[in-house]
């Protein structure tokens, strides 16, 4: 979440005109995250998040996401509801932009999980793979080896982005990775964003989970990768065993994970951790001027990176 697209009073309360909401108290700007803008609202009676959609976002792509989050709600999962408008839409416009209006959820991140948020982690991870399953909707993810070839060539060819070193470390990489990547996995719909600040806890327990933009039709276990590279290292970015092995744990309390997926976890580790190497160089070297945003230090990753190329085997990922 952040704010790149600025709004006035009147500009929401004319939008607010279109839902069946009671009287406007208070608003302001969240400048959390990257991707899109995003608003904390609240009425008489309830409070509410409203996100305007920004370029990243694909205006095509907002129905598979909108539908998802639906689609989870009827099923109990804890995540944003889309609110419908008065004439029976969730998708609507402002500054001429897309954007929708959600149910606020309560509790907040955490900056640093223990071994028992990370065991939740898990848990909610394969609730989210199995209660999709039966989503019919279907996207392709825009951020797997071709799009990484993509945003490579993008901040590649700027000519302010001169580390050699690290343009040859992501060449290499993605080299590797082409040649390596797997072909037939366990897959079906996954959040592929899976942060500790995408997901709430009140009172040590997960009260919801948030940020569904880049979820996506892939392998479960690079779903699980990501989330390991999210939650499970330490603040010199050396794994923290005790969390991945509660992750992985969470995680199989819901659905086991087999041999293939098991074999495969360093290779897809090294994938994920790249992916948001990538998008975090190209975020850093493309700010918006004034937007109210914190992008994320590339660097993080970098080390991340280097630590999976050292892994051999799923048994480096847990205790015992």
């Amino acid at each position: 979440m952040a704010v790149y697209t600025k709004i006035t009073h009147d500009d929401l309360i004319n939008f607010l005109e279109s839902y069946d909401l009671d009287d406007l108290i208070t608003w302001n700007g969240i400048t959390e995250g990257v991707e899109n803008t995003n608003y904390f609202i609240e009425t008489k009676s309830n409070k509410f998040i409203l996100t305007i959609y920004e370029k990243r976002v694909t205006e095509k792509d907002l129905p598979f996401f909108l539908n998802l989050m639906t689609h989870l709600n009827e099923n109990k999962f804890p995540c944003p509801k889309p609110i419908y408008n008065k004439e029976g839409y969730v998708l609507s416009s402002i500054k001429g932009k897309p954007s929708a209006i959600f149910s606020f959820l309560s509790g907040k991140s955490i900056d640093s999980p223990s071994t028992k948020h990370c065991k939740q982690a898990g848990s909610y991870l394969s609730i989210i793979h199995k209660e999709s399953s039966s989503f019919s909707m279907k996207r392709k993810n825009k951020l797997s080896i071709l799009g990484w070839r993509e945003l490579f060539k993008k901040f590649n060819d700027e000519k302010n982005f001169s580390d050699k070193n690290l343009i040859n470390i992501i060449s290499e990489e993605i080299e590797f990775l082409t040649h390596n990547w797997p072909i037939d996995l366990p897959n079906g719909i996954i959040h592929a964003d899976l942060f500790p600040d995408n997901v709430f806890f009140d009172k040590d327990n997960i009260s919801g989970v948030i940020d569904f933009y880049f979820a996506c039709n892939d392998f479960f276990a690079y779903d699980i990768a990501i989330a390991i590279n999210a939650w499970c290292f330490n603040e010199i970015n050396f794994l923290d065993k005790n969390k991945s092995s509660a992750l992985l744990n969470g995680y199989e309390k819901h659905r086991k994970l087999n041999d293939e997926e098991k074999k495969i976890l360093p290779i897809l580790s090294r994938g994920a951790s790249l992916r948001f190497l990538l998008t975090r160089i190209y975020d850093s070297i493309n700010l918006v001027d004034g937007a109210l945003v914190k992008p994320k230090d590339p660097e993080e990753y970098l080390k991340k990176l280097k630590y999976h190329r050292n892994v051999t085997s799923f048994n480096e990922y847990i205790n015992g």
